[in-house]
């Protein structure tokens, strides 16, 4: 057993090669500020996944019973999306609902709740349970849709805010899903022999989408197609027209679009137990009220040969190793991440993953110790197996996208996950459809 159980905060510096510096004297102010550094910018303008209250933690999507599945339901083919989430408390709060669709890039549509839904466009959190054995106590919540107040008519993108019952301005968190018609075929393939190179840093989507069971009066001029690289928001790609057309297919073929930066596998580590350390931890201790995973101090692999490692593409699973109710029965613990390297002078350095829920703000920014010589940064997060990447995006950061070669390095071998969505406004519509959803792995 590895842990240090301690219910004091003392100034003491750890002599292993984990500790180079002091986490201890993090500890104060992660009780105070890092813990809860959750965004406070839920507004009607801004659509990203995201919690926006303190107390709420650990947002998830799973279609049918996958929870490592993109959250994609088809319309009338059975599927159901579930949403689940935790709020830090004794008591179970009085929860509300709504939904919302979206066009293909993810603003509000113009289209009424009552062309969307039945009734009122709202509805009650009803299914919870109470936290069950663990240091920190909280109530798990769940919602599913489609159910008796939401039947999707329309397919597209949707948007689902969950706010107190009587204050629906406020929002305390949100998540994107879609709804998908299945009428459009999407194939296609993910190469390395790329444009910019050739076996080099990037690989290349080229795409083909067979309209063959959805009549589109202009394909060349009336689709968009939307592909991300790992769930990735930063680097979508949006293409307006094909390269070309054949008969009832548009073809997508050498786009500088469809290029991206290969990046590396996720690092991966494992929070499952408390009393022995998982994968990528090197010790365990406990200080009142929470206990902490020291991760094993990172390096940059830029410039390191490519390792092959099976990831899940930057998703995280929830676990307790002796549990069969994870979802109730894990635990929360502080994380702390190191990353040796010298300071980047132009850019930040973040951690990406659906653990972050891919933004790039204090809540993933990693901090810079000039003595010890490392970023460093301390999250709370329920018990789980989690991927997770070091970016850096430049001081100039608007508009741009992360980079991965800094740190992680930029590799043609490595396999990513592509998630291709074509949309279809019809003349006269005010909303976009979504046609087809599908994935596409590099290297295999």
């Amino acid at each position: 057993m590895v842990i240090n159980q301690r219910t004091d905060l003392p100034n003491i510096q750890h002599k292993t090669q984990m500790h180079e510096f002091s986490n201890i004297k993090y500890f104060l102010a992660i009780l105070t500020a890092v813990i809860f550094n959750a965004k406070s910018y839920g507004s009607p303008n801004n659509t990203m996944t995201g919690i926006f209250n303190e107390d709420f933690r650990t947002l998830t999507t799973e279609v049918s019973g996958d929870r490592l599945a993109p959250p994609v339901i088809t319309i009338d083919s059975g599927d159901y999306l579930t949403v689940g989430f935790d709020a830090l408390r004794e008591e179970r709060d009085y929860l509300r609902y709504s939904i919302y669709h979206c066009d293909a890039d993810w603003r509000l549509s113009d289209v009424v709740d009552a062309e969307v839904f039945d009734g009122f466009n709202y509805a009650d959190v009803t299914d919870y349970k109470f936290s069950r054995g663990t240091a920190v106590h909280y109530v798990h919540y769940s919602i599913t849709v489609p159910n008796d107040e939401f039947q999707f008519r329309l397919s597209g993108n949707y948007l689902l805010r969950v706010y107190p019952e009587n204050e629906p301005e406020d929002i305390l968190l949100q998540v994107r899903f879609m709804v998908s018609e299945g009428t459009a075929h999407i194939t296609g393939d993910v190469t390395s022999r790329t444009d910019t190179d050739y076996n080099g840093h990037h690989q290349q989507l080229n795409l083909n989408v067979d309209l063959n069971r959805y009549p589109v009066r202009d394909i060349f001029n009336d689709l968009k197609l939307v592909v991300t690289q790992n769930g990735r928001t930063d680097n979508m790609a949006t293409i307006t027209h094909p390269s070309r057309v054949k008969g009832s297919s548009a073809i997508y073929e050498h786009i500088p679009e469809l290029i991206f930066k290969g990046g590396n596998e996720y690092r991966r580590m494992e929070t499952v137990q408390l009393t022995y350390p998982g994968m990528g931890v090197e010790e365990i201790e406990f200080h009142e009220p929470y206990y902490h995973h020291i991760l094993a101090v990172a390096e940059p692999r830029h410039a390191k040969p490519y390792y092959f490692d099976s990831t899940q593409h930057g998703r995280f699973f929830i676990r307790e190793y002796n549990s069969q109710e994870s979802d109730t029965e894990a635990d929360y613990s502080v994380v702390h991440f190191t990353l040796k390297m010298l300071p980047l002078l132009e850019a930040d350095v973040y951690i990406d993953g659906d653990l972050t829920y891919r933004h790039f703000d204090d809540s993933s920014k990693m901090k810079y110790d000039e003595e010890a010589g490392v970023y460093h940064k301390a999250m709370l997060l329920k018990q789980g197996a989690y991927n997770y990447q070091y970016v850096a995006l430049p001081h100039s950061k608007k508009g741009t996208a992360a980079r991965t070669a800094d740190v992680e390095g930029d590799f043609y071998q490595t396999v990513n996950e592509y998630q291709a969505a074509i949309y279809y406004r019809a003349p006269g519509e005010r909303y976009d459809r979504l046609l087809g959803f599908t994935l596409l792995y590099s290297g295999r």
